[in-house]
């Protein structure tokens, strides 16, 4: 498999990241590039991506495990942890976010792959959001942000506070340096801010006008508190790289300086675009082809950085074949878990005993304990923090998920979803002694999500089909998810595509098999045929799930359902 933006020649092409990345920020300390973004209420939180040449990169870690507050055990859908900075200070690593209905936090570590320390709140407050630590040279430590006008009732303002030298507390009086309602510096919606210091002048990097159809601009002042020049540096122009979004901004070894940003792709999420940066009179130029205003605009393809380093080409991961027990970082849940959730398989008559791995004493499989955190008597996915996903790294692919569903009891279900706006799953359930394979749909707002029933077959039936008994038919359980669209001959055209152009858009479709045959001629088709919708903030995601409708199930007297593998591939 090639590596899309990679061209293995010494050049690039965006995005860097096909994949929901949402609000990146990057740094570089040493030769090592540490990237995170927004996580909203999914966990574990703030991941950590590395890279050596800002094209090829790995998720390695995540800062957070869970979200302290209790209420994201059911999951709070788009709220939760909003746009990180990231940075590194006196040999410490700090990632700043704001939780728009509890306010500013930090968390802090000297291994950025190991575990950090637990979060701490800096300053308490609704409306509180994107926020960005700046160490000065005389010691002082800040924060500038912003403010999310459906907490506080205003927007396209930035605010600054002075906070302790450990980045730890406010100590000062939060107030406004830059107004963006001002008809005399407008820029409606600024958010995002970087700050930045060159040659005596502080820098703040920040997106205007809109997610879907904004621009970058920079504040300029000699004093941090304003007042501040501001300039337009990179807009669409004539590409058809939408709203080009909040990023960061990081140099290489040699002195050099890229850009890393977002694209809204809609039901695909936030992806990510590498540019270059130069200078002239003082104002950066961002991307290519500058107009007489020294505004730029996005690049398709160009040199790769010249960090001095090169990285082998690197991939998002999403197969996940579940070594010792344990989902691949991949996954995260759809709210605040705990280890009640999964555990190992013990045994499965369809690994081969006869390999290296078995020998070597590694289990493989994931055992998903069929659970209702929300206690309520139907569990509704969008509501149950027990469900794992995952982003869509590529524009089109096929998803193999085999599961042996022989450890469920009455009352359970386990299947596979796609989400967006609204969601999609299909799940064989245990109910009176007998097994149906349901296919369902969701409706109505975040806050009162329902779901109806669209399909449903006997599974005795399929299993006559494929001339097994109901046991071996639980035991080999194949659901295929394939998100294609006919009349696209090569996916790789999808990459790079403004999130207006709907021609074409693809479709999930799920099949049942009870073998493994790839063929999916002879697989059951579930009759699904859905694309997925624009949900605020998050991109559509893939998911796994067992759920019981027993309100007082636990680990210990649930039913489960044993995921061997999930296999992805792009098409």
């Amino acid at each position: 498999m090639t590596n899309y933006s990679d061209l293995e020649n010494g050049r690039f092409r965006n995005p860097i990241l096909f994949a929901d990345y949402s609000d990146p920020d990057v740094i570089r300390v040493g030769d090592t590039y540490y990237m995170t973004a927004s996580s909203f209420n999914y966990t574990p939180g703030l991941p950590i991506l590395i890279s050596h040449d800002l094209v090829n990169w790995k998720l390695v870690n995540y800062a957070i495990q869970n979200i302290a507050e209790e209420r994201f055990n059911i999951p709070r859908h788009s709220e939760g942890v909003w746009a990180p900075a990231i940075r590194y200070h006196d040999g410490m690593f700090y990632i700043y976010y704001g939780m728009p209905d509890e306010g500013y936090y930090v968390v802090r570590t000297t291994d950025p792959l190991g575990k950090w320390e637990d979060p701490v709140c800096i300053l308490e407050g609704k409306g509180l959001i994107d926020s960005c630590p700046f160490w000065d040279d005389d010691g002082k430590a800040y924060v500038i942000h912003g403010y999310a006008k459906s907490r506080i009732g205003f927007k396209s303002i930035l605010g600054i506070f002075e906070m302790s030298s450990d980045g730890l507390k406010a100590i000062s009086e939060d107030h406004f340096i830059f107004d963006g309602n001002d008809p005399k510096n407008p820029a409606v919606t600024i958010e995002g801010p970087k700050v930045y210091k060159r040659d005596g002048y502080y820098y703040i990097w920040a997106p205007a006008g809109g997610v879907k159809y904004g621009y970058q601009v920079v504040l300029r002042s000699r004093d941090i508190h304003g007042p501040y020049e501001i300039k337009e540096v990179m807009h669409t122009g004539n590409t058809v790289i939408n709203g080009p979004h909040q990023g960061g901004l990081v140099d290489t070894v040699n002195g050099d300086e890229w850009f890393i940003h977002f694209q809204d792709r809609g039901f695909y999420g936030r992806i990510c675009h590498l540019q270059p940066v130069l200078w002239e009179n003082g104002w950066p130029v961002v991307g290519v082809n500058a107009d007489d205003n020294g505004v730029g605009e996005p690049v398709y393809e160009m040199d790769k950085p010249d960090t001095g380093m090169s990285d082998e080409p690197a991939y998002l991961e999403a197969s996940d074949l579940f070594y010792d027990g344990t989902p691949g970082l991949m996954w995260q849940w759809l709210g605040n878990h705990n280890e009640s959730f999964y555990g190992t398989v013990e045994h499965h008559e369809t690994r081969d005993k006869e390999s290296e791995l078995f020998k070597h004493g590694c289990r493989r499989g994931l055992r998903l304990n069929a659970l209702n955190p929300s206690g309520e008597k139907e569990p509704v996915i969008w509501k149950s923090a027990n469900v794992l996903t995952q982003k869509i790294i590529y524009p089109l692919f096929k998803a193999d998920i085999k599961v042996d569903a022989t450890g469920l009891l009455p009352g359970n279900r386990t299947g596979v979803c796609m989400t967006g706006g609204q969601y999609m799953a299909a799940y064989i359930e245990s109910k009176d002694n007998d097994y149906v394979v349901k296919v369902i749909e969701s409706y109505g707002g975040d806050s009162d999500k329902k779901e109806r029933v669209i399909g449903e077959y006997s599974f005795g039936d399929i299993c006559k089909k494929y001339g097994c008994s109901i046991e071996e038919g639980l035991k080999n359980i194949r659901f295929s998810m394939l998100f294609d669209n006919d009349n696209v001959e090569n996916s790789d055209d999808l990459f790079f595509k403004n999130v207006d152009d709907k021609e074409n858009a693809p479709a999930l479709r799920i099949y049942l098999k009870l073998n493994d045959d790839t063929d999916l001629l002879n697989a059951v088709d579930l009759n699904v045929r859905y694309t997925p919708s624009d949900h605020t903030w998050v991109g559509a995601k893939i998911g796994i799930f067992a759920l019981t409708s027993n309100v007082s199930s636990n680990a210990d007297n649930s039913g489960y359902a044993d995921f061997i593998s999930v296999d992805v591939t792009k098409i």
